[in-house]
């Protein structure tokens, strides 16, 4: 009946310090009733009635009523709160995911691309909020998915996301302009491009600055991303007869100036992931660094817990009352 209860008034229960006044009190007037005789032998006098031994009880009754009644004022009651959120901001945001064979180096466990797909899905569960699109680039680019705010259509399109879909290459210019692409109809307050690669610009018929000049046009802030350890690493160097990639030590290649330069004039960040750890940080980072404002609406709801205690307490008053007239009334 009273779990979780709280009280709306707790400053009534000081009166509770009346109880213990009010028992002394009694027991101090009680003294003062009783009359004494002094008699040399009490056989005569055989009196074994319980309810004079009980009388007491009648004060007992009316000090519980008093202590209903109290906490009744202090206001027991129960509360439920229900909340409802309002996005005040909106993000929209998509991912351009390299897609070429140097993704499947194996710098990063397993590779460069399982580890991204694995980093870019916890990214894309952290925003609930906002609305996310990928696009995948290699030699040429194309849109996975348009933005939406549905995120298992999101998740979903990434687990797709292989090598081989494309030609192979590096087309940075193409993987920015076709983000930009996506991003400028939206009608979103903030506007982003997180791209990711681990080469050069080798592919394609649009310029990585052409692409870039486009996303300051449209207010589209990038974050870009040098995927790749320092030095060499164990990488496909060519294809066996059964299409498998033959694996060796190549040189690491990381167009950095041109990533810096894409972040840079866009007010955006790059940042450089050399294995699984930093690259869960960058994205750890973007998440922090790009907030959505929600605002946040709470419903109160109280349900008052104090009427079973007046009934208590009315229950005890009426006993008293009760006993009063009719059992201890000659020993009053």
């Amino acid at each position: 009946m009273f779990k979780n209860v709280e009280f709306a008034n707790p400053q009534f229960f000081w009166l509770l310090l009346l109880l213990p006044l009010a028992l002394l009190w009694y027991l101090f007037k009680r003294r003062q009733e009783v009359a004494s005789l002094r008699i040399s032998s009490i056989k005569g006098f055989t009196v074994k009635s319980i309810a004079s031994k009980l009388r007491s009880l009648l004060f007992v009754l009316r000090l519980l009523a008093l202590a209903a009644i109290i906490t009744a004022l202090a206001r027991p009651q129960t509360e439920d709160i229900s909340t409802r959120t309002k996005t005040t901001k909106g993000i929209d945001i998509v991912m351009a995911i390299d897609v070429s064979s140097s993704m499947l180096a194996r710098d990063l466990k397993p590779n460069r691309l399982s580890a991204l797909k694995e980093v870019a899905a916890d990214f894309i569960k952290k925003r609930p909020n906002d609305r996310i699109g990928l696009v995948g680039y290699a030699g040429e680019s194309y849109t996975k998915t348009p933005i939406t705010s549905d995120k298992s259509i999101v998740l979903n399109a990434l687990r797709e996301i292989r090598y081989g879909e494309l030609e192979d290459g590096t087309a940075i210019g193409m993987g920015l302009a076709t983000s930009v692409n996506r991003l400028k109809e939206s009608k979103a307050i903030s506007k982003v491009i997180i791209l990711l690669t681990d080469g050069v610009n080798n592919s394609g018929f649009i310029e990585p600055k052409t692409a870039s000049d486009l996303a300051v046009e449209f207010g589209i802030k990038t974050y870009t991303i040098g995927l790749g350890t320092n030095g060499n690493a164990l990488s496909p160097i060519a294809i066996n007869r059964d299409g498998s990639f033959r694996y060796g030590m190549r040189q690491v290649e990381i167009d950095e100036k041109l990533l810096k330069e894409i972040a840079s004039v866009t007010g955006g960040k790059y940042f450089r992931a050399t294995d699984n750890e930093k690259l869960e940080e960058i994205y750890d980072e973007i998440n922090k660094l790009e907030k959505t404002e929600i605002e946040e609406f709470k419903y109160y709801k109280y349900e008052e817990k104090y009427r079973p205690l007046i009934f208590l307490a009315g229950v005890l008053l009426l006993m008293e009352w009760g006993l009063r007239n009719s059992i201890f009334k000659s020993f009053i």
